[in-house]
Order: C-alpha cells, then sequence, then structure tokens
C-alpha cells in the first residue's frame, strides 16, 4: 500500500471520533524529516526514529522485537483500566493495550502535528482507531486533557487509572510531556476528590432527590431579580465584619450561606435569602434557632426533604447531580446553580450570579482557621461541642480535635496574622476564585483574617441584559408518573457483560441518560464492596434505587 493510500485510510479510520484532528491532519506537512524509519533486525517492521535537532535519530521500539517489548512494558504495570499512553510511536504499545481484555479506555498524548502525519504515512493504525475505546490528543493543552479524564474517567467503573510512558518519545520532549503529566495529576486529584464525595454520600443524594420531587412540584412562584448582592459565609472572620454589613444592609440583597444564618439572625440581621446544598441530615443544625419562615430558601434538589417545610418560599435547583439534570429534562425544569466548588460559599456566589447581580460583595469567606477558629461563633458546631463536654472533656477539646486531626494541616505566616488551611480548604478557595473570574460582576470582599482570596473579576460586559427571574418551569408530568417511569426505565436498563466502553457506547440514547444518573450511587456501592465487578456492581446499583423508589410510591398507596 502506497504511502498516499495508507495516510488517507487512517485519516476515514480516525474521523470516526476526532474529525477535528483529521483536518488538522490533512494540513500538516509530511516531508520535513522528523522520522527516519529504519528496518528492524532480521528483516522486521520499520522502526520509527525520532531526529534531533543535531540531525540525530532516537528509535521509538526494539529494532529486535517491538511487539514483545511492548507487552513487557504492559505486564510491568498493573491497574486500573483506564489507560493513557504518552507518546504513539508506530501502534505497538496502544495494540497491546487494546488487545487486552480489561481495558475499558485509552488515551494517546502525542505532539507535533507534522510528525504525526509522518507516521500515519508509514504505519496502519486503522484498527487501533476504529477501536471505540480509543481517543488521541495531538499538540494538547493541559486544560484540554484535564477536562477530557474528568469527562470520561469513572473510577466506580474502570478501577483506576494507568500512565504509560513511551520514554524514548517522551524524552525527546520533555516540557510538554511533563506538562501533560502535571495535566493527568491534577484531573486525577480532581477525580480522587469528587469520588470520596460520591462513596459518601452518593446513596443519599439519590433518596434525597427522589423524595423532593414531590415538593419540587408543588413549588411556585417567581423570585425576582438584583442588582446589588451581598454573600455571607460563616467563617471566623465573619464576627468582625457584621458592623460593616448593618451599615450597608439596605443597599444590597444579602444571601447567607446556611451556616451562617445562626450568626445573622443573632446580629438582628435577617438575611434576604438563605442557600444550603449538603445533603446530610446535619443540616437541620443550621435552621434549630428557627429560620422566619418568610425568608426564601434556595435549596438543591439533593437537600434533605425536611428542610423545604421550614419556610413558606422554597426554590428548589438543578445542582451537579446527574439525576437533577435529568429531572430538570423530563419532569420539571429547574434553574441550574453551579455547585462545582463543592462548598455552599461557592453555591451563594453562583446563586448570586444566576439572579443576575452586577455587584457582589463577600463576607466570611476565610477558606481557613484564622488564629485556630473554626467557624463563626454562633455556628451550629460550637453548640454541638458544648451539649458533649463534661468535666473530662470540654467543648474546646471537641474544638481541638476537630482541627488537629486532619492529615493535611498547615500554618501559615501573613504580615499581620496566621491561619491554619487544609487541602480541601485551599481547594475550596482556587475554585472560588476561578469562580469569580468567570462572573460578569463586580465582586469585591471585606477585610478577614483568613487566607488570601485572589480577586481576579472576569471582563464586566455592561451590557444591558434582560432580566433574569428565578423560576421553575412547568411541569411535563406529574411527580408520581415520573417516578413510575423512571423505575421502569431503571428495571430495564440491561447488565453489561464485558467491557463498560463497549457497554456505554451500544446503549440506547435513552438507556445512557438512565445509566448516567446511576453513577453517583455507584460510587457507594463500590465503596463498601470494592471487589465487585462492573456487572455485579450495577446489579446491586439497580436493586437499591429501584427499592428506594418503591418506598417512595408505597407511601403514596
Amino acid at each position: 500500500m502506497d504511502k498516499h493510500t495508507l495516510f488517507d485510510r487512517n485519516l476515514l479510520a480516525l474521523s470516526r471520533a476526532n474529525p477535528a484532528l483529521c483536518a488538522r491532519l490533512s494540513a500538516a506537512e509530511t516531508t520535513l524529516g522528523r522520522y527516519r524509519f529504519l528496518e528492524g533486525r532480521n528483516g522486521g517492521n520499520e522502526i520509527p526514529a525520532l531526529v534531533d535537532s543535531s540531525g540525530a535519530a532516537h528509535t521509538l521500539h526494539s529494532l529486535v522485537s517491538p511487539e514483545r517489548e511492548a507487552l513487557k512494558l504492559l505486564s510491568a504495570l498493573k491497574g486500573g483500566q483506564y489507560v493513557i499512553i504518552m507518546g504513539l510511536g508506530a501502534g505497538y504499545l496502544p495494540r497491546a493495550v487494546l488487545s487486552g481484555g480489561d481495558t475499558a479506555h485509552l488515551l494517546v498524548i502525542e505532539y507535533d502535528i507534522n510528525g504525526m502525519a509522518e507516521l500515519l504515512c508509514h504505519y496502519d493504525y486503522i484498527k487501533i482507531f476504529n477501536d471505540e475505546r480509543f481517543f488521541i490528543f495531538v499538540d494538547p493543552k493541559p486544560s484540554e486533557i484535564e477536562n477530557y479524564i474528568l469527562d470520561t474517567f469513572q473510577p466506580a467503573l474502570h478501577d483506576g487509572i494507568r500512565t504509560i510512558p513511551l520514554r524514548a518519545r517522551t524524552m525527546r520532549d520533555e516540557a510538554r510531556f511533563a506538562a501533560a503529566a502535571d495535566a493527568v495529576k491534577s484531573a486525577i486529584d480532581k477525580v480522587a476528590s469528587d469520588y470520596s464525595v460520591q462513596a459518601l454520600f452518593g446513596k443519599r443524594w439519590f433518596s434525597n432527590i427522589i423524595r423532593n420531587i414531590f415538593k419540587a412540584e408543588k413549588q411556585s412562584g417567581v423570585f425576582a431579580p438584583v442588582k446589588h448582592a451581598a454573600i455571607c459565609a460563616a467563617g471566623p472572620s465573619l464576627d468582625l465584619q457584621l458592623d460593616i454589613i448593618a451599615q450597608k444592609r439596605k443597599s444590597f440583597f444579602l444571601i447567607a450561606a446556611d451556616t451562617a444564618l445562626t450568626t445573622l439572625l443573632e446580629a438582628g440581621l435577617p438575611p434576604d435569602a438563605v442557600i444550603s446544598i449538603d445533603c446530610q441530615h446535619i443540616s437541620y443544625y443550621h435552621f434549630m434557632t428557627a429560620l422566619p419562615p418568610e425568608i426564601p430558601l434556595f435549596l438543591d434538589l439533593s437537600s434533605p426533604p425536611l428542610l423545604s417545610s421550614l419556610v413558606k418560599n422554597y426554590f428548589f435547583f438543578s445542582g451537579g447531580h446527574p439525576l437533577s439534570r435529568y429531572i430538570t429534562r423530563f419532569f420539571r425544569p429547574f434553574p441550574a446553580i453551579d455547585t462545582s466548588g463543592a462548598n455552599v460559599t461557592f453555591a451563594a456566589l453562583s446563586l448570586a450570579e444566576q439572579l443576575g447581580a452586577k455587584k457582589i460583595e463577600v463576607y466570611g469567606a476565610d477558606f481557613s482557621y484564622p488564629k485556630g477558629e473554626l467557624y463563626t461563633r454562633p455556628a451550629y458546631l460550637y453548640s454541638y461541642f458544648r451539649r458533649r463536654q463534661n468535666r473530662f472533656t470540654p467543648a474546646e477539646n471537641f474544638a481541638a480535635s476537630f482541627l488537629y486531626n486532619t492529615k493535611s494541616l498547615r500554618r501559615v505566616e501573613t504580615a499581620s496574622s496566621w491561619y491554619y488551611e487544609t487541602q480541601a480548604l485551599s481547594m475550596y478557595r482556587k475554585k472560588f476564585e476561578q469562580k469569580i473570574s468567570s462572573v460578569d460582576a463586580e465582586i469585591n470582599a471585606a477585610e478577614g483574617g483568613g487566607a488570601h482570596i485572589v480577586f481576579n473579576n472576569g471582563s464586566i460586559s455592561g451590557k444591558n441584559e434582560p432580566a433574569r427571574v428565578f423560576s421553575a418551569g412547568k411541569a411535563l408530568c406529574g411527580a408520581k408518573d415520573f417516578l413510575y417511569s423512571y423505575r421502569k426505565n431503571i428495571d430495564n436498563l440491561p447488565l453489561p457483560e464485558e467491557n463498560i466502553t463497549d457497554y456505554r457506547l451500544n446503549l440506547p440514547e435513552n438507556q445512557k441518560l438512565i445509566f448516567t444518573t446511576l453513577l453517583p450511587t455507584a460510587a457507594a456501592v463500590k465503596y463498601r464492596s470494592s471487589d465487585l465487578g462492573v456487572k455485579d456492581l450495577l446489579s446491586n446499583v439497580k436493586t437499591f434505587c429501584l427499592t428506594e423508589i418503591s418506598r417512595v410510591l408505597d407511601t403514596l398507596s
């Protein structure tokens, strides 16, 4: 087969999943001599040798037995079914990975579009490119790699990630492959953090959501937009900022994180709205000081079902759970609030954005423990400690244990003070800063004693956009009918027999949506039964979800 025909056939195979890359390869140069192709020993296939700036050629594979070399490298790295290969070469390593029965997904990262085009003129990658588990990036930005992994890697299904470098290739482009490796690590860290939350709360989320839709069906009313908002978090600095809030109280719409509610009420500063995203029953403690029923309460659909009964005006929203998005599409459209920051302060900022505020002030957002203080003093945690204390274990002991038992705790000195920071709080702050940069509003914070927040406001458009209202759309069906339909769809979802990637790709679109709604619950089941295979895992998840839905429907009989 001549080079032009081989190149075209490779592109045809690649176009199935990556047409944008095909367009770039079609315009690439194939005569720049990025590679030399050396004959293998004993009459073997040609081996690509990368040419460096001095003209020296460096072979990417063994000249004797490249297939055996690939298998040996693969066998030395046991682990997850999601595989990342750094460097394509002649394709020996991807073929070995895909021929293994347990590989669920393969991502290849390569650099130099012209070099890639030369490889496609010399080697047959058609079988690799046609494999639905395969995807390749050429010259990607680190953010593209990270986002791709976040979108495609499911730890409950893939049992981890293996990264395999084609070292003869990565050594010749160390800086870019190092950046790619950092992006992979960053993605893994974020997935691990998100997965740990799913593992803890996946079942609770599901149980809360299917119970909340009956109250959500009855939700009515429209929440008018605001121009100037303030959000209150429950950091210790809030105690020092109450006077500022009191002086400016009439100038803004005050949104309280549920954790800050008690402090504001005790200071005689009732907020205009409260937001809560925690699915745990401990959320009730935030409202034990008798939330004034006239204050609107904004709730994630995964919030504890009792919370909506505490007020006259409640407004459900769709957060990040796939079942919430499914409900918004097939039951009733709910406003979307960005909860990806994994903390209520982030969600409060998202709510202010959703309400259309063009000026936002931030209070109590320490994202740390200034001078060892945990929260604003009236917060429920301190009263909880006081109820548990006795002569031998005072409340201070519980507070110290809460603080010092965190493994990632570190002390940070500032010019005038100090604070403790944890890995989780640092992550929350960084996500909050990223959110700030994307919000079309002027955002400022009152001075506090916690970790410094970088207020890198995005470009404020100044557009005279139509005022946004916060309201749920018309229900497409009754809550009871929705649950009957959803239960039937779960029951009809087939179980995977072999490769999870093939299973997902071959599902009809409606069943893919159902499958996606079950993934957080799958993380929780997997966490408690780590030895379950994919088929048994999904079977257990279906059983749990069907049982929960039936319990809810039985209460209506």
